[in-house]
């Protein structure tokens, strides 16, 4: 499967019926189109990514990326990583992107292996870690599902190695709650999105993409194990944590 990513999001560009969002083929045909313009700042946190598999990833570890979509974040840790022995694993439930990653892997020269997996990532076995990557993958799994996950994550790095969780987080302040709603959908019209857009995706990931709280992802990383936390970006609604695990 040949296919360039090069489709401009028009998703919700006209009326739709109402339905929870999903990834779908065609979400995944203009995916890189719409995170981009969605999210603030996220090619500064892909960059970052890479930086942190520069420093982070071990030799003769593996590495994951939770909820890969089409790879951005596992593409910049193939592109990044010098040590020897590492095995990428990208997992994602929807075939629609799994399908995409796998022929877009087969196209990089890069020299690490990457595995694609099409699967749920609470099913995912994750051992000899030195990297684990949830971006913007955690707010669609549901809240009581989070902890387990992190748990796991945790259990199955190795010490020194990293976490990346990038999410959109929710202000427990209702008038910061809408201070930065506003001006995310400022942020979106200035990116083509027009009001119906909007409004009709935001309908959309109603109960679907269920954001915590930076605080509440502070409590649920050190729950989980994680003693050294740092936000270590953030931009609006947009954050990402770096969560190692101790040597001890």
């Amino acid at each position: 499967m040949k296919d360039d990513f090069s489709g401009r999001d028009q998703v919700f560009a006209n009326p739709v019926e109402p339905g929870p969002f999903a990834f779908n083929d065609q979400v995944a045909r203009v995916f890189p189109d719409m995170i981009t313009r969605s999210v603030p700042g996220y090619a500064d946190i892909l960059q970052g990514i890479g930086l942190f598999a520069r420093r982070y990833v071990q030799p003769h570890t593996r590495v994951y990326d939770l909820g890969a979509s089409l790879g951005a974040a596992t593409f910049e840790m193939r592109h990044n990583i010098s040590v020897t022995g590492v095995e990428i694993i990208a997992v994602d439930n929807s075939p629609a992107m799994t399908s995409r990653l796998t022929a877009a892997v087969n196209q990089d020269p890069s020299v690490a292996p990457v595995r694609v997996r099409t699967e749920s990532i609470t099913d995912t076995v994750l051992s000899s870690a030195s990297m684990v990557v949830l971006n913007f993958t955690l707010q669609f799994l549901a809240p009581e599902l989070r902890l387990p996950l992190l748990g796991r994550i945790y259990k199955g790095l190795v010490p020194g190695g990293i976490l990346i969780l990038s999410e959109k987080i929710s202000y427990a302040q209702p008038w910061e709650q809408e201070f930065l709603t506003e001006i995310h959908w400022d942020f979106k019209r200035k990116q083509g999105y027009s009001d119906l857009e909007i409004a009709q995706k935001r309908q959309a990931l109603e109960n679907v993409l269920v954001p915590w709280t930076a605080e509440e992802h502070r409590e649920a990383l050190a729950t989980a194990g994680f003693g050294q936390v740092s936000q270590w970006y953030g931009f609006f609604q947009f954050v990402s944590f770096g969560a190692v695990k101790g040597q001890g």
